[in-house]
Protein backbone atom coordinates (compact mmCIF):
# COMPACT_ATOMS: atom_id res chain seq x y z
CA UNK A 1 0.00 0.00 0.00
CA UNK A 2 1.36 3.33 -0.73
CA UNK A 3 2.23 5.56 2.32
CA UNK A 4 -0.13 7.93 2.49
CA UNK A 5 -0.08 11.76 4.70
CA UNK A 6 -3.66 13.01 5.72
CA UNK A 7 -6.55 12.50 4.25
CA UNK A 8 -7.10 10.51 1.37
CA UNK A 9 -8.71 12.91 -1.77
CA UNK A 10 -12.31 11.56 -2.64
CA UNK A 11 -12.97 9.87 -5.70
CA UNK A 12 -16.31 9.07 -7.29
CA UNK A 13 -16.35 6.12 -9.49
CA UNK A 14 -19.26 5.28 -11.73
CA UNK A 15 -19.47 1.54 -12.51
CA UNK A 16 -21.37 1.02 -16.20
CA UNK A 17 -23.72 -1.53 -16.57
CA UNK A 18 -23.76 -3.66 -18.28
CA UNK A 19 -20.44 -4.77 -18.29
CA UNK A 20 -17.52 -7.63 -18.31
CA UNK A 21 -18.84 -11.08 -19.39
CA UNK A 22 -21.25 -11.63 -22.25
CA UNK A 23 -23.99 -14.92 -22.38
CA UNK A 24 -20.86 -16.11 -25.49
CA UNK A 25 -18.14 -15.76 -23.33
CA UNK A 26 -19.86 -17.29 -20.16
CA UNK A 27 -20.82 -20.48 -22.56
CA UNK A 28 -17.69 -20.93 -24.17
CA UNK A 29 -16.01 -20.77 -20.37
CA UNK A 30 -18.39 -23.17 -18.82
CA UNK A 31 -18.12 -25.22 -21.93
CA UNK A 32 -13.96 -25.65 -21.25
CA UNK A 33 -14.86 -26.15 -17.37
CA UNK A 34 -17.63 -28.36 -17.95
CA UNK A 35 -15.13 -30.90 -20.19
CA UNK A 36 -12.16 -31.17 -18.05
CA UNK A 37 -15.53 -31.83 -15.31
CA UNK A 38 -16.52 -35.08 -17.57
CA UNK A 39 -13.49 -35.92 -19.61
CA UNK A 40 -10.61 -35.15 -17.61
CA UNK A 41 -7.23 -33.25 -17.99
CA UNK A 42 -5.94 -32.51 -20.68
CA UNK A 43 -8.56 -30.69 -22.72
CA UNK A 44 -7.05 -29.12 -25.67
CA UNK A 45 -8.70 -25.92 -26.93
CA UNK A 46 -7.31 -23.76 -30.12
CA UNK A 47 -6.84 -20.22 -29.98
CA UNK A 48 -7.63 -18.57 -26.42
CA UNK A 49 -11.14 -19.43 -26.05
CA UNK A 50 -12.02 -15.45 -24.81
CA UNK A 51 -9.33 -12.78 -25.24
CA UNK A 52 -8.51 -12.91 -21.41
CA UNK A 53 -5.42 -13.44 -19.89
CA UNK A 54 -6.59 -13.78 -16.48
CA UNK A 55 -9.46 -16.48 -17.65
CA UNK A 56 -6.93 -18.49 -19.80
CA UNK A 57 -4.33 -18.47 -17.29
CA UNK A 58 -7.16 -19.61 -15.05
CA UNK A 59 -8.42 -22.45 -17.28
CA UNK A 60 -4.66 -23.85 -18.01
CA UNK A 61 -4.23 -24.38 -14.32
CA UNK A 62 -7.53 -26.36 -14.52
CA UNK A 63 -6.14 -28.56 -17.33
CA UNK A 64 -6.86 -26.92 -20.42
CA UNK A 65 -3.89 -26.74 -22.82
CA UNK A 66 -4.21 -24.05 -25.42
CA UNK A 67 -2.49 -24.65 -28.87
CA UNK A 68 -2.73 -22.28 -32.17
CA UNK A 69 -3.54 -25.32 -34.63
CA UNK A 70 -4.48 -28.73 -34.65
CA UNK A 71 -1.25 -29.99 -35.63
CA UNK A 72 0.37 -29.17 -32.27
CA UNK A 73 -1.73 -31.76 -30.31
CA UNK A 74 0.70 -34.83 -29.61
CA UNK A 75 -0.29 -37.53 -31.71
CA UNK A 76 -0.67 -39.77 -28.22
CA UNK A 77 -3.53 -37.15 -27.51
CA UNK A 78 -5.62 -36.69 -30.40
CA UNK A 79 -8.51 -38.93 -29.02
CA UNK A 80 -8.50 -35.75 -26.26
CA UNK A 81 -11.55 -33.23 -27.05
CA UNK A 82 -10.47 -29.93 -28.59
CA UNK A 83 -12.59 -26.93 -27.70
CA UNK A 84 -12.94 -24.35 -30.70
CA UNK A 85 -12.84 -20.91 -29.07
CA UNK A 86 -15.96 -18.42 -29.30
CA UNK A 87 -14.69 -16.14 -32.13
CA UNK A 88 -15.36 -19.30 -34.43
CA UNK A 89 -13.25 -20.62 -36.78
CA UNK A 90 -12.84 -21.47 -40.76
CA UNK A 91 -14.84 -24.36 -42.19
CA UNK A 92 -11.32 -25.92 -42.89
CA UNK A 93 -10.61 -26.64 -38.75
CA UNK A 94 -13.33 -28.97 -37.93
CA UNK A 95 -13.04 -30.68 -41.55
CA UNK A 96 -9.28 -30.92 -40.91
CA UNK A 97 -10.39 -32.36 -36.77
CA UNK A 98 -12.40 -34.75 -37.98
CA UNK A 99 -9.72 -36.10 -40.41
CA UNK A 100 -7.47 -36.33 -37.72
CA UNK A 101 -10.62 -38.84 -35.78
CA UNK A 102 -10.57 -35.99 -33.20
CA UNK A 103 -13.77 -35.46 -30.88
CA UNK A 104 -14.32 -31.83 -30.91
CA UNK A 105 -16.43 -29.28 -28.93
CA UNK A 106 -17.35 -25.65 -30.84
CA UNK A 107 -17.82 -22.83 -28.77
CA UNK A 108 -18.42 -20.18 -31.23
CA UNK A 109 -20.78 -17.69 -30.16
CA UNK A 110 -23.78 -18.53 -31.17
CA UNK A 111 -24.43 -14.71 -32.52
CA UNK A 112 -20.86 -15.28 -34.13
CA UNK A 113 -22.60 -18.55 -36.03
CA UNK A 114 -25.50 -16.42 -36.95
CA UNK A 115 -23.62 -14.64 -39.05
CA UNK A 116 -21.48 -17.26 -40.75
CA UNK A 117 -25.28 -18.60 -41.56
CA UNK A 118 -25.87 -15.22 -42.94
CA UNK A 119 -23.01 -15.14 -44.85
CA UNK A 120 -23.60 -18.91 -45.89
CA UNK A 121 -27.53 -17.91 -46.89
CA UNK A 122 -25.61 -15.17 -49.28
CA UNK A 123 -23.35 -17.34 -51.16
CA UNK A 124 -26.44 -19.85 -52.21
CA UNK A 125 -28.02 -16.70 -53.59
CA UNK A 126 -25.01 -15.65 -55.80
CA UNK A 127 -24.91 -12.91 -54.15
CA UNK A 128 -21.33 -10.93 -53.87
CA UNK A 129 -20.15 -10.58 -50.04
CA UNK A 130 -18.70 -7.54 -48.13
CA UNK A 131 -17.81 -8.10 -44.38
CA UNK A 132 -17.54 -5.29 -42.22
CA UNK A 133 -14.69 -5.94 -40.08
CA UNK A 134 -11.12 -5.84 -38.49
CA UNK A 135 -8.49 -7.82 -40.66
CA UNK A 136 -6.32 -10.79 -38.86
CA UNK A 137 -9.26 -10.83 -35.84
CA UNK A 138 -10.23 -14.51 -35.41
CA UNK A 139 -13.67 -13.39 -35.99
CA UNK A 140 -12.75 -12.20 -39.07
CA UNK A 141 -10.89 -14.86 -40.12
CA UNK A 142 -13.56 -17.86 -38.72
CA UNK A 143 -16.37 -15.74 -40.77
CA UNK A 144 -14.03 -15.62 -44.04
CA UNK A 145 -13.66 -18.86 -43.79
CA UNK A 146 -17.17 -20.37 -44.26
CA UNK A 147 -16.76 -19.66 -48.12
CA UNK A 148 -14.30 -20.52 -50.76
CA UNK A 149 -11.43 -17.90 -50.68
CA UNK A 150 -11.94 -14.44 -52.40
CA UNK A 151 -15.53 -14.84 -52.42
CA UNK A 152 -15.53 -12.36 -49.21
CA UNK A 153 -14.14 -8.95 -49.37
CA UNK A 154 -13.05 -6.98 -46.30
CA UNK A 155 -13.89 -3.80 -45.60
CA UNK A 156 -12.49 -2.19 -42.34
CA UNK A 157 -12.85 2.31 -42.60
CA UNK A 158 -15.56 4.50 -44.87
CA UNK A 159 -12.14 4.72 -47.12
CA UNK A 160 -12.47 1.04 -48.08
CA UNK A 161 -15.99 1.49 -48.22
CA UNK A 162 -15.89 4.53 -50.93
CA UNK A 163 -12.96 2.76 -52.74
CA UNK A 164 -14.66 -0.51 -53.29
CA UNK A 165 -15.17 -2.05 -56.91
CA UNK A 166 -17.54 -4.90 -56.66
CA UNK A 167 -15.89 -7.93 -58.38
CA UNK A 168 -18.96 -9.42 -60.43
CA UNK A 169 -22.62 -8.06 -61.61
CA UNK A 170 -24.08 -9.74 -58.97
CA UNK A 171 -26.21 -8.21 -56.21
CA UNK A 172 -23.76 -6.73 -52.79
CA UNK A 173 -24.78 -8.24 -49.45
CA UNK A 174 -22.77 -7.50 -46.32
CA UNK A 175 -22.20 -8.65 -42.46
CA UNK A 176 -20.35 -7.53 -40.10
CA UNK A 177 -18.20 -8.69 -37.14
CA UNK A 178 -19.70 -8.85 -34.10
CA UNK A 179 -17.57 -6.44 -32.05
CA UNK A 180 -17.23 -3.41 -33.90
CA UNK A 181 -17.96 0.15 -32.55
CA UNK A 182 -21.37 0.58 -33.63
CA UNK A 183 -20.66 4.35 -34.60
CA UNK A 184 -18.13 3.23 -36.85
CA UNK A 185 -19.76 0.62 -38.37
CA UNK A 186 -23.34 2.86 -39.27
CA UNK A 187 -20.78 5.40 -41.04
CA UNK A 188 -19.81 2.64 -43.30
CA UNK A 189 -22.84 1.62 -43.64
CA UNK A 190 -24.38 4.80 -44.67
CA UNK A 191 -21.53 4.89 -47.07
CA UNK A 192 -22.24 1.72 -48.88
CA UNK A 193 -25.86 2.37 -49.16
CA UNK A 194 -25.40 5.93 -50.29
CA UNK A 195 -23.01 4.08 -53.29
CA UNK A 196 -25.52 0.82 -53.82
CA UNK A 197 -28.97 1.49 -52.55
CA UNK A 198 -29.91 -2.38 -53.13
CA UNK A 199 -27.55 -3.83 -50.73
CA UNK A 200 -28.46 -6.07 -48.91
CA UNK A 201 -28.36 -5.61 -45.08
CA UNK A 202 -28.60 -8.47 -42.38
CA UNK A 203 -31.88 -9.04 -41.30
CA UNK A 204 -31.07 -7.99 -37.83
CA UNK A 205 -27.75 -6.20 -36.90
CA UNK A 206 -24.49 -8.37 -36.65
CA UNK A 207 -23.20 -6.24 -33.77
CA UNK A 208 -24.51 -8.21 -30.88
CA UNK A 209 -26.42 -7.38 -28.20
CA UNK A 210 -23.08 -7.19 -25.18
CA UNK A 211 -21.37 -5.29 -27.32
CA UNK A 212 -23.82 -2.58 -28.17
CA UNK A 213 -25.39 -2.25 -24.62
CA UNK A 214 -21.39 -2.10 -23.41
CA UNK A 215 -21.01 0.80 -25.71
CA UNK A 216 -24.37 2.63 -24.55
CA UNK A 217 -23.10 2.64 -20.73
CA UNK A 218 -20.01 3.72 -21.84
CA UNK A 219 -21.46 7.16 -23.92
CA UNK A 220 -23.96 7.52 -20.69
CA UNK A 221 -20.68 7.89 -18.51
CA UNK A 222 -17.69 9.46 -19.97
CA UNK A 223 -18.69 12.84 -20.40
CA UNK A 224 -19.11 12.82 -16.55
CA UNK A 225 -16.04 11.42 -15.41
CA UNK A 226 -12.44 13.02 -15.28
CA UNK A 227 -10.84 9.76 -16.66
CA UNK A 228 -12.56 5.94 -18.04
CA UNK A 229 -10.85 2.75 -17.24
CA UNK A 230 -11.44 -0.22 -19.67
CA UNK A 231 -10.80 -3.42 -18.19
CA UNK A 232 -9.83 -5.80 -21.34
CA UNK A 233 -6.88 -7.54 -23.11
CA UNK A 234 -5.37 -5.61 -25.77
CA UNK A 235 -6.31 -8.28 -28.25
CA UNK A 236 -9.64 -8.07 -27.33
CA UNK A 237 -11.65 -5.76 -30.28
CA UNK A 238 -14.33 -5.24 -28.22
CA UNK A 239 -12.78 -3.79 -25.26
CA UNK A 240 -10.52 -1.98 -27.53
CA UNK A 241 -13.86 -0.77 -28.91
CA UNK A 242 -14.87 0.65 -25.48
CA UNK A 243 -11.80 2.99 -24.63
CA UNK A 244 -12.65 4.37 -28.16
CA UNK A 245 -15.95 5.30 -27.31
CA UNK A 246 -14.93 7.04 -24.16
CA UNK A 247 -12.80 9.29 -25.79
CA UNK A 248 -14.97 9.76 -28.36
CA UNK A 249 -17.67 10.77 -25.89
CA UNK A 250 -15.60 13.19 -24.45
CA UNK A 251 -13.98 11.77 -21.53
CA UNK A 252 -10.64 13.55 -21.19
CA UNK A 253 -8.14 10.30 -20.35
CA UNK A 254 -9.31 7.00 -21.50
CA UNK A 255 -7.21 3.77 -20.86
CA UNK A 256 -7.36 0.10 -21.48
CA UNK A 257 -5.50 -1.95 -18.78
CA UNK A 258 -5.71 -5.82 -17.85
CA UNK A 259 -5.35 -5.72 -14.18
CA UNK A 260 -4.73 -3.47 -11.50
CA UNK A 261 -0.87 -4.25 -11.87
CA UNK A 262 -0.85 -2.13 -15.19
CA UNK A 263 -2.27 0.85 -13.89
CA UNK A 264 0.11 4.20 -14.63
CA UNK A 265 -1.02 6.16 -11.36
CA UNK A 266 0.42 9.65 -13.02
CA UNK A 267 -2.99 9.01 -15.77
CA UNK A 268 -5.34 9.83 -12.63
CA UNK A 269 -3.29 12.26 -10.74
CA UNK A 270 -6.16 14.88 -9.75
CA UNK A 271 -8.77 13.27 -11.10
CA UNK A 272 -11.94 13.53 -8.67
CA UNK A 273 -14.44 11.16 -10.42
CA UNK A 274 -13.65 7.93 -12.47
CA UNK A 275 -15.53 6.12 -15.21
CA UNK A 276 -15.09 1.77 -14.80
CA UNK A 277 -15.89 -0.70 -17.25
CA UNK A 278 -15.51 -4.47 -18.75
CA UNK A 279 -15.13 -5.91 -22.09
CA UNK A 280 -17.27 -8.86 -22.96
CA UNK A 281 -14.60 -11.14 -21.72
CA UNK A 282 -13.26 -9.25 -18.66
CA UNK A 283 -14.07 -11.31 -15.31
CA UNK A 284 -16.11 -8.91 -12.08
CA UNK A 285 -12.87 -9.95 -10.30
CA UNK A 286 -10.70 -8.19 -12.29
CA UNK A 287 -13.25 -5.07 -11.77
CA UNK A 288 -12.76 -5.42 -8.02
CA UNK A 289 -9.25 -5.71 -8.48
CA UNK A 290 -9.00 -2.20 -9.91
CA UNK A 291 -11.45 -0.96 -7.09
CA UNK A 292 -9.23 -2.02 -4.33
CA UNK A 293 -6.50 -0.76 -5.98
CA UNK A 294 -8.04 3.24 -6.00
CA UNK A 295 -9.32 2.63 -2.45
CA UNK A 296 -5.31 2.36 -1.63
CA UNK A 297 -5.14 6.02 -2.50
CA UNK A 298 -8.65 7.57 -2.29
CA UNK A 299 -11.69 7.71 -0.52
CA UNK A 300 -13.64 5.92 -2.96
CA UNK A 301 -17.46 5.96 -3.52
CA UNK A 302 -19.51 3.74 -5.79
CA UNK A 303 -22.44 4.41 -8.09
CA UNK A 304 -23.77 1.98 -10.47
CA UNK A 305 -25.03 3.59 -13.98
CA UNK A 306 -26.99 0.83 -15.47
CA UNK A 307 -28.38 1.27 -19.35
CA UNK A 308 -30.01 -1.92 -20.16
CA UNK A 309 -30.90 -5.02 -18.40
CA UNK A 310 -28.97 -8.47 -20.40
CA UNK A 311 -31.02 -11.82 -19.25
CA UNK A 312 -29.94 -13.60 -22.52
CA UNK A 313 -28.23 -17.36 -22.28
CA UNK A 314 -26.97 -19.37 -24.50
CA UNK A 315 -27.28 -23.63 -24.87
CA UNK A 316 -24.75 -25.34 -24.16
CA UNK A 317 -23.37 -28.31 -26.64
CA UNK A 318 -25.81 -31.81 -26.39
CA UNK A 319 -22.61 -33.75 -25.22
CA UNK A 320 -21.96 -31.23 -22.28
CA UNK A 321 -25.99 -30.39 -21.12
CA UNK A 322 -26.65 -33.16 -18.51
CA UNK A 323 -23.38 -32.54 -16.49
CA UNK A 324 -24.72 -29.24 -16.53
CA UNK A 325 -28.10 -30.10 -15.59
CA UNK A 326 -26.35 -32.73 -12.79
CA UNK A 327 -24.11 -29.97 -11.33
CA UNK A 328 -27.06 -27.46 -11.12
CA UNK A 329 -29.41 -29.91 -9.11
CA UNK A 330 -25.97 -30.88 -6.69
CA UNK A 331 -26.00 -27.05 -6.11
CA UNK A 332 -29.62 -26.76 -5.40
CA UNK A 333 -29.52 -29.12 -2.73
Amino acid sequence: MTEQTGALPALAVKLCAPRGFCAGVDRAIQIVELALAKYGAPVYVRHEIVHNRFVVDGLKAKGAVFVEELDEIPAGHRERPVIFSAHGVPKSVPEDARGRNMFYLDATCPLVSKVHKEAEIHFRRDREILLIGHAGHPEVIGTMGQLPEGTVSLIETEDDARSFQPKTGRRLAFITQTTLSVDDTKGIVEVLRDRFPDIVAPHKEDICYATTNRQDAVKVVAPMVDAMIVVGAPNSSNSQRLREVAERAGCPRAVLVQRASELDWADFAGIRSLGLTAGASAPETLVEEIIAAFAERFTVSVEEVRTAEETIAFNLPRELRLMAEAQSASVAE
